[in-house]
Order: structure tokens, then C-alpha cells, then sequence
């Protein structure tokens, strides 16, 4: 099952996003460096990160269950760009393009 994971589309969209996510938080307060910024990037990272890990895994089965923790980093990431917008951080065009 190990197939080279940067042919996958949704592992390159996520690299676009993880691109995206840390050009947005660029402009966040510097005294989020250590809270929303670093969680919204690490949820960002983690998103293709657990896409390219699952695809080295032996079984399709491996490859779901780490698909399945995508999903919750994707929920995470979700979040603390909701709690960004609310709370007027960082460019409102470039949050509702991530």
C-alpha cells in the first residue's frame, strides 16, 4: 500500500492549506504566537501529515484509521479559525478562503 503520497490530491490541497493557514496567522497579535497561532498551525501540519503517514501503512485499514484522525484535525482547525474570525484576527478574506 505504500505508494508515493505526494500524488494524492487531497494530500497536496492539504499542503496548500497548511501554506495558507501560515500565511494567515502571520498578521495574528504576537501575543498569540504560543496559543491560537501555534494550535492553528500544528492542526494545519498535522492534516497532510497524517494523510502521507497513513499511506505508508501497510493495509487500507491503517490508511483509514489515520484519514479518520485527518478529519478530526480538520474539525480542530475548523475551530480555531471560527474562534480567529470571532474574534477579528488576521485578514477576513484570506479566513474564508482556508
Amino acid at each position: 500500500m505504500a505508494q508515493n503520497f505526494e500524488e494524492l490530491i487531497v494530500w497536496q490541497r492539504s499542503m496548500e492549506l497548511t501554506v495558507r493557514v501560515y500565511k494567515l496567522t502571520r498578521s495574528f497579535p504576537r501575543d498569540e504566537l504560543y496559543g491560537l497561532v501555534s494550535q492553528t498551525r500544528r492542526a494545519a501540519v498535522s492534516v497532510a501529515s497524517n494523510i502521507a503517514e497513513g499511506r505508508a501503512r501497510s493495509t487500507s485499514g491503517k490508511f483509514r484509521q489515520f484519514l479518520g484522525m485527518v478529519l478530526g484535525s480538520t474539525f480542530e482547525l475548523k475551530t480555531q479559525l471560527v474562534v480567529a474570525k470571532e474574534l477579528e484576527m488576521g485578514d477576513p478574506a484570506a479566513l474564508a478562503k482556508t
